[in-house]
């Protein structure tokens, strides 16, 4: 059955945040619009054609439909989402942070993308006049145990090629942020915020301009090998978001899916194996009060501890003048669930019904309970964030907002930290690429990743 949402103050959004209808609700996949829009009104059996079409309108999705139709412009593409406005979830629904590629393996694939997604997205924020800030970052440790481990990170760093990377003592933490203690700290300048959200707006005004479509509300449900017209071999079929009951189609030489919180499930329904499984985890931030920002300057983080598989709450400002704190960890109760309230029983049967989530609760039960104790006492979480700057109060912090992110786990119930590509079986599978798991950075590396995907849809789909 199709999920059902209401229109009202669509349009008006859609209007208000592209600027002069850039975007609709049903954008037709054609270079001539005009004439695609009078072929949709004029018949509703006309089913749309296209040579590559995308799936999500994340960041990762529209960096990587900008990236494919800037580099084979004779092709047509597409891009189609479920929800009624692009970056609905994840990308955002985050801290708006531009990471420098410190925390990463040296010479793994994830630090290389970082430092290149670094360099690559200040500078498509120059040329695209996106308004971004840096603010630079600290990681503090506050114990001799945190300084071994501040050491080993700024190893990691340097050999990562994070810029300007250095190691500052207690008077120097102190001129950097003046409210902020620690015996020891990282300092990266380089560091910086910005809406991430906007910048997916952009990436997708720029793929529009360059001849894509994008198509929202339409939800994907299954892909199909299409008998009667061989040009166009793979029909994505899906539920028109807007009107319950009704069932569109979309043909297409190629299809690639950046499903984020529904990677998994998409790449099953061209047979790929249901592993490794996305389980939702929601992050809840907490906001100093508007007269308490000046508190931090920067971003303020902690030391990561191995023995747990989050990272810890730090303070992130915000391109709005907020300032975020936070965000704790805890299991979503469904995959889009931002609220404590946001239930789906079958989401959740299928998580905890998942060997891998359970072995990795086990392995870290203190840790959880830790994490949702904290969700629930704002007191517990200002107490831990009162290690960095021991003048916070409770009363200076509000309830914020909630992130979900989408996180891979593999059955031993261990974080599956590299990018995962799929395709699936049978003669559909070689026209399906499936981007399955595109860690955390993902925003500051999304230039890199549309090129390292672009360049597996080249060689996949013999473009």
């Amino acid at each position: 059955m199709a999920v059902c949402r209401s229109l009202t103050g669509v349009g008006e959004h859609l209007h208000r945040v592209f600027h002069k209808g850039a975007f609709a609700a049903v954008a037709p996949f054609c270079r001539n619009s005009t004439q695609t829009r009078s072929a949709f009104s004029a018949s509703r059996e006309v089913v749309p054609e296209v040579d590559v079409l995308i799936v999500g309108t994340g960041i990762v999705g529209l960096a990587t439909a900008q990236e494919l139709i800037q580099r084979f412009p004779k092709l047509s593409f597409g891009v189609v989402d479920k929800e009624g406005h692009i970056a609905a979830h994840q990308s955002g629904h985050n801290s708006g942070v531009i990471h420098a590629g410190i925390y990463y393996t040296p010479g793994s694939l994830k630090a290389k993308l970082c430092v290149e997604g670094l360099r690559m997205s200040y500078k498509y924020c120059d040329e695209h006049k996106i308004p971004y800030k840096k603010v630079g970052k600290l990681i503090v440790a506050t114990s001799p145990e945190e300084v071994s481990r501040l050491d080993n990170l700024y190893e990691r760093g340097i050999k990562n090629d994070v810029p300007d990377l250095k190691i500052v003592g207690p008077e120097e933490i102190k001129e950097i942020e003046p409210n902020c203690v620690g015996l020891k700290a990282l300092h990266s300048p380089h560091t910086g915020i910005v809406d991430w959200g906007y910048v997916t707006t952009m990436y997708g005004k720029r793929f529009e301009s360059l001849g894509g479509s994008i198509r929202l509300g339409f939800e994907v449900t299954n892909f199909l090998e299409s008998s009667d017209n061989p040009n166009y071999p793979v029909t994505v079929v899906g539920n028109n978001a807007y009107v319950c009951g009704k069932e569109e189609r979309i043909r297409a030489k190629y299809v690639i899916t950046c499903g984020g919180l529904y990677s998994d499930k998409l790449a099953q329904k061209s047979g790929c194996n249901p592993l490794p499984k996305i389980v939702p985890f929601r992050g809840d931030y907490l906001l100093l009060k508007p007269e308490k920002t000046n508190l931090v300057r920067g971003n303020i983080y902690p030391v990561p501890d191995p023995r747990f598989p989050f990272l810890g709450v730090h303070f992130t400002p915000r391109m709005n003048g907020d300032v975020w704190l936070g965000p704790n960890a805890v299991l979503a109760f469904k995959r889009e669930g931002y609220k404590l309230h946001h239930f789906s029983p079958l989401e959740f049967l299928d998580a905890i019904s998942f060997k891998g989530l359970r072995k990795l609760i086990l392995g870290n039960v203190s840790y959880a309970f830790g994490e949702l104790y904290r969700g629930i006492n704002i007191s517990a979480q200002v107490k831990i964030l009162q290690r960095f700057v021991p003048s916070l109060e409770v009363s200076d912090v509000l309830r914020g907002p909630a992130g979900v992110r989408a996180q891979a786990l593999d059955e031993s119930g261990k974080l599956v930290d590299d990018f995962i590509f799929d395709s699936g079986v049978g003669s559909i599978g070689s026209r399906m690429l499936h981007v399955r798991n595109a860690p955390s950075p993902a925003a500051t590396s999304s230039l890199a990743i549309a090129k390292m995907v672009a360049d597996k849809a080249k060689e996949h789909f013999k473009l």
